[in-house]
């Protein structure tokens, strides 16, 4: 099975599962968590159910539509082989955390931070392993100013921060175990990376086209 189909068999499998709850599910469902994993935001039983499961569609529609509209097609074509990847991966992790919203909606109790860590971890180790195959586009990598502008500032930025997500992807998985700290693990690696990977691609860009 491709991993487009899987990706259509969860979002159908989200409709049904929500379907099926509506008739049992309390008039609210818990959406919104703290950082220390306690639910603090709720919406209508609709919308909680049916929310996740639409942001999917939509995702998966773009997902579809952008390589029409992505200037530099054949970069995209290049790596088109990871592309329904990185899809199922994120409509995985949507569907894990709707599966999550409706125990919790059941009474289930739980730290939703440290039982997100594992499908948290998942994402950015996964990324981390297909960053370095993303060719210069204007949709999908790190894009900065300097990563678009340069081919060879991307490919440094893209290889470098596939080792840097697989780490906070490492480092995401101890949130799972360590519930006080769960998200300082989660989130603030990924943060940290980020930020870094900004700079570490204009510092690049400006040694490349030095007194430019």
């Amino acid at each position: 099975m491709k991993a487009n189909d899987i990706s259509l068999f969860i979002m159908i499998l989200s409709f049904f599962i929500g379907a099926f709850a509506y008739a049992y599910a309390p008039d609210i469902i818990p959406t919104h968590w703290n950082a220390q994993g306690e639910i603090d935001g709720y919406m209508d039983k609709f919308w909680g159910l049916f929310m996740l499961p639409i942001i999917s569609v939509g995702l998966f529609a773009l997902f579809v539509y952008l390589p029409k509209i992505e200037p530099r097609k054949m970069n995209l074509e290049l790596f088109k082989e990871y592309y329904p990847g990185i899809l199922l991966v994120t409509i995985g992790f949507l569907f894990y955390i709707y599966i999550l919203s409706i125990l919790a909606a059941f009474g289930y109790n739980f730290n939703m931070i440290q039982m997100i860590a594992p499908a948290f971890a998942t994402i950015f180790y996964y990324l981390g392993t297909v960053l370095d195959k993303i060719k210069s586009n204007f949709f999908i990598g790190i894009r900065t100013p300097w990563t678009i502008s340069d081919e060879l500032v991307w490919e440094k930025t893209h290889k470098l921060g596939g080792k840097l997500f697989k780490s906070s992807g490492i480092i995401a998985l101890f949130g799972a175990f360590f519930k006080e700290i769960a998200f300082i693990l989660v989130m603030a690696p990924i943060l940290a990376v980020s930020v870094f990977l900004v700079v570490y691609s204009y510092v690049e860009y400006k040694k490349i086209h030095k007194g430019e």
